[in-house]
Order: structure tokens, then C-alpha cells, then sequence
């Protein structure tokens, strides 16, 4: 649905984004992950044909980004990172902008912009003027203008930025709703939880190179060099601990209470037969959790040699 070949966007002598090979296969929400600057902007608005590379090509749906920009544009609903509303427009009016900009019919105009506001729940506010609404509704907004003409493709840059935790998670919640529907979702953004509990692959971006991208737990594993356990019994934790650093491959445990925090290399069996041992000597043991690693963790293991 979305392929990236070599791209490459200069800026005179400074490079944004040095050479990016990218492909995301239709249905899935993709993160794009990386701090300010380090060149997911520039990227996504090649993709949405608003520069041209300065090497390398891209396609969506299909249609060559370059050679064929505004079959691109038939296909993408784009929500950039900074955006106006415009001031004197009624909800409907901004809408209905948009819709004739993409030159839907009059007929259809009405039926469309009631069913995109009933997606974004701002159907209560169709005849309210845009600049009276609150930050969330307007991005919420926003996000209902891309969807006028019905692309199969949303590229969305930075789209909870600034948001309230409530406004973050209807927004969420409503991309949730939106890949339901079968649309390919390419999200970028610099707060890695606004992305860990939704995309389906990500990748991650920093000084204009591409680190690593994949099925988000395919990356969990590639980046895993050890497991964390979370240990908890009722009693006699210092005999949990012994049992604990009993086993090889047991880098670190520490101690919180009647909680353990165990850093260990090892495989299922080893687990099992930590849990068996654990569960023998009666501590009232009520929590043995192999934690995954966060986006967070990803992140940082990726990139470390890269910002050193």
C-alpha cells in the first residue's frame, strides 16, 4: 500500500533524511517513531507530494508519488502536524470546503459530511463555528476532513499532539476504528505511548536514517538480549531471592519488599522450572510475569549507538 525506494530529501548541504527504504502492507497502522527532527515530517510529506525527493521514490496504493501526484492525493487523507481552522466557518461549512475541493457531488456533499462527523462524534456540533471548539474537537476535526473523500490511506503526523489524556485516547480509539474499516494508517510520533498500545509494525527513525522496522513483535524480540521478571510472594522473600540466584544466567535481582525484579538470560524451560521451584517452597507466591519490553526500551536499545 505504501513503498519507500532510497529516498533521500536534502536541504542544501544538510541531509533530513539520507537514504529510506519502507514498505507497508494494506491494513495496518505503522508507527513511525523518532524525536523532533529527525525526519518523519519530511518523509510523510513526500508521501503526501508536498516536496519532491531529492532521491529515491515512493508509491501509494499503487500510484508512483512523483510521476503521479494527483492520483496520490485521490488516495490519501493527510492530517499534518500543524493545521488551520478556519475562523467564521461553521463545522459543516469547513467540511463541506473539502468535500468540493475534492469535487464530491452537491448531492452527496450533505450525507458524507453527517457520516464523517458521526465517526469523529462531532455530530452535535455541526452547526457550531470551528474556532469555538476546544482544542480536541478540533483536531478530531481535522482528522474528519481527511476522511471526506474516503482514501484508503491516512498519513497522520504527530495527530495527539498537544491533546489531553482524554482527547488522546478518543483519538486512539477512533484510529482503532478506522483500520476496522480497512484503512492503512502511517502515524508519526515523537511520545512513544501514544503508539504502544495499537500499531500493528513500526519503525524508527533518528537523524534521517532508518533504524529498524517491522512487525512490532518481531521487533520485541529481535531487541531482547534478556527478560525482565516481576516476582511476588506473601512471605519469606529472602528465600525467593536465594532460590532466585540460584539459577545461571541471573544478571541482576532486586528486592522491593516482598517483590523480586529479576533480570535473567534464559529460555521457557528455565522459567518453568524457576516458577516450579518457586511454587514448591510454599512463599504464597500470587505473581510470576515475563514482562515485555515497552516502545520505550526499543527505542532507546536502537538507537544508542546512534546518538552517542
Amino acid at each position: 500500500m505504501i513503498e519507500i525506494s532510497g529516498f533521500g530529501k536534502d536541504y542544501g548541504e544538510f541531509t533530513a533524511v539520507e537514504s529510506l527504504d519502507l514498505k507497508i502492507e494494506a491494513g495496518e497502522i505503522f508507527g513511525f517513531i523518532g524525536p523532533n527532527g529527525a525526519g518523519k515530517s519530511t518523509t510523510i510529506r513526500f508521501l503526501a507530494t508536498l516536496l519532491r525527493a531529492s532521491r529515491g521514490s515512493g508509491s501509494v496504493n499503487g500510484f508512483d508519488v512523483e510521476r503521479n501526484p494527483m492520483d496520490v492525493r485521490r488516495s490519501v487523507g493527510y492530517m499534518p502536524d500543524m493545521f488551520g481552522v478556519y475562523d467564521g466557518m461553521r463545522v459543516w461549512e469547513f467540511l463541506d470546503f473539502f468535500a468540493v475541493a475534492y469535487q464530491i457531488p452537491r448531492t452527496q456533499r450533505q450525507r458524507i459530511i453527517g457520516e464523517v462527523l458521526e465517526l469523529v462524534d462531532l455530530k452535535h456540533k455541526r452547526n457550531d463555528f470551528v474556532n469555538g471548539l476546544s482544542r480536541g474537537m478540533k483536531q478530531r476535526l481535522c482528522l474528519a476532513k481527511t476522511l471526506v473523500h474516503d482514501p484508503p490511506v491516512l498519513i497522520l503526523d504527530e495527530p495527539a499532539s498537544g491533546l489531553d489524556p482524554r482527547a488522546r485516547v478518543l483519538v486512539k480509539e477512533l484510529l482503532k476504528e478506522l483500520q476496522r474499516m480497512g484503512k492503512t494508517i502511517l502515524i508519526s510520533s515523537h511520545i512513544l505511548t501514544e503508539l504502544a498500545d495499537f500499531c500493528s509494525s513500526i519503525g524508527i527513525i533518528e537523524r534521517g536514517k532508518l533504524l529498524m522496522n517491522g512487525p512490532i513483535d518481531i521487533i520485541y524480540r529481535q531487541i531482547r538480549s534478556h527478560r525482565n521478571l516481576d516476582i511476588r510472594v506473601l512471605r519469606h522473600v529472602e528465600v525467593a531471592e536465594q532460590i532466585v540466584s540460584g539459577y545461571q544466567g541471573v544478571r541482576s535481582v532486586e528486592v522491593d519488599g516482598l517483590s523480586l525484579l529479576v533480570e535473567i538470560d534464559t529460555d521457557e524451560a528455565g522459567l518453568e522450572a524457576i516458577l516450579r521451584e518457586l511454587v514448591e517452597a510454599n512463599l504464597g507466591l500470587y505473581c510470576f510475569a515475563d514482562l515485555e519490553p515497552s516502545l520505550e526500551d526499543v527505542f532507546m536499545s536502537v538507537t544508542q549507538g546512534i546518538v552517542n
